[in-house]
C-alpha cells in the first residue's frame, strides 16, 4: 500500500491584531455600525455555514453543485490541465474536492481565514487522497492574497471562488478583489460561483431559514467579537435580521438591538437603543452581462458561463 503524504500547513498574511482590533472597534463606532463578514468564521461559525448549506431554503451549494454535474465535460475542456488548483475560502474543502476528477490538479492549496477547522479538513481530505500534494494556507485573503511562488511553481494557477462568495463584496471591492486574483493567475484563470438576481421570497427565506440556523450563525459573530476585542456582547439580547434589497441588488443581514443596551470593552463602550442594528453581511446578487462585464474589466479574457435551468446561478470560467 502506497504511503500517504501529510498535508502542508502555512500561516501567511494574517491581519496584525493590533490593526483587526482597531478597526473592529472603530466599525462598532461608526455612524452605522458594522462588524466584518470575518468574524463568522471561527470554528463554530464554519460548522454553522455547513449546517447552513444543507438546508432546504439555501439554494446556492446544491443549484452550484448541479450547475457542475451538468456541464462538467465543457468546464474541464474549458479550465484546461497541469494545473494549482487554488482554493478560495475553502472552509470543509467539499466544493474542490468534488472537481478532483474532473480537474484533475497537480496540486492542491486551500486558503482559509479559520485556520483550525481548516486544517481538520485537510487532514480528512489527504487521507481520501493520500497521493495528492495538498497544502493549507491560514490567510485573511479578503484584503490582500500573499501565494508564496513555490507553491504553485510550473503549474497553471487556477482559482477556485465558488458559493457566490464574491457576493459579500460591494462593487468597487469585487472589482479590487478580482484584480488582485487576476495578478497571481497569469497562464491559469478563474472559475467562480456567482448568485444570481431572483423573486425577493427565495432570497429572503434562504438567508432567514425556518431552523434559525443562519440566525445562530450570524450571533456567532458577536462570540467571536468577544474573544478578539474583548467585548461583552450578549447574543441573547441580538435579533437576526435578513432582507432582499432590490435598490442595491443584495441581501442585507443584520444584528439588531431587542432592548436599550450598552456593550463594553477595555477602554470603551457604545450605548444602543431598541431596535439599533449592527450590519454584519451583504450578499451582492449578479447578472450574466454585469459579471461579465466586471471579470473583463478587473482584466480576465473570454469569459463563459454555465447556468442551472432555472437561472438562479452561474458557474463562470475567466482565462488570466
Amino acid at each position: 500500500m502506497a504511503e500517504s503524504k501529510a498535508p502542508r500547513f502555512l500561516q501567511t498574511g494574517m491581519t496584525d491584531p493590533a490593526v483587526e482590533h482597531a478597526a473592529a472597534i472603530a466599525a462598532l463606532l461608526a455612524d452605522r455600525p458594522s462588524i466584518a463578514p470575518k468574524f463568522f468564521y471561527d470554528h463554530l461559525g464554519s460548522t454553522l455555514f455547513e449546517a447552513i448549506t444543507e438546508l432546504p431554503e439555501y439554494y446556492p451549494t446544491r443549484t452550484e453543485a448541479s450547475i457542475f454535474a451538468a456541464h462538467a465535460t465543457a468546464m474541464a475542456e474549458a479550465v484546461g490541465s497541469a494545473m494549482a488548483l487554488i482554493d478560495l475560502g475553502a472552509g470543509n474543502c467539499a466544493k474542490a474536492a468534488g472537481l478532483f476528477p474532473l480537474l484533475e490538479p497537480r496540486r492542491y492549496i486551500a486558503i482559509d481565514i479559520s485556520v483550525e477547522f481548516l486544517r481538520d479538513a485537510l487532514r480528512r481530505l489527504q487521507r481520501e487522497h493520500p497521493q495528492l500534494d495538498i497544502v493549507g494556507l491560514g490567510q485573511d485573503f479578503s484584503s490582500a492574497i500573499e501565494l508564496p511562488p513555490e507553491l504553485v511553481g510550473e503549474a497553471r494557477p487556477v482559482f477556485f471562488y465558488p458559493g457566490s462568495s464574491i457576493g459579500n463584496f460591494s462593487g468597487g471591492e469585487a472589482l479590487a478583489f478580482l484584480q488582485r486574483v487576476r495578478a497571481r493567475a497569469a497562464g491559469g484563470g478563474l472559475l467562480i460561483g456567482v448568485d444570481l438576481v431572483k423573486p425577493s421570497d427565495v432570497l429572503d427565506a434562504a438567508y432567514d431559514d425556518a431552523l434559525g440556523v443562519t440566525a445562530a450563525f450570524n450571533r456567532n459573530a458577536l462570540r467571536h467579537l468577544n474573544r478578539r476585542i474583548g467585548s461583552d456582547f450578549d447574543v441573547r439580547q441580538w435579533r437576526h435580521v435578513a432582507f432582499f434589497s432590490a435598490a442595491a441588488s443584495r441581501i442585507e443581514m443584520h444584528l439588531e438591538a431587542r432592548e436599550a443596551l450598552t456593550v463594553a470593552w477595555p477602554g470603551g463602550r457604545r450605548i444602543f437603543a431598541a431596535g439599533d442594528r449592527i450590519h454584519t453581511e451583504n450578499s451582492h446578487k449578479y447578472d450574466i452581462s454585469g459579471f461579465s462585464a466586471l471579470l473583463e474589466k478587473a482584466g480576465f479574457r473570454a469569459p463563459r458561463h454555465w447556468t442551472d435551468a432555472a437561472g438562479w446561478f452561474a458557474v463562470f470560467w475567466a482565462v488570466a
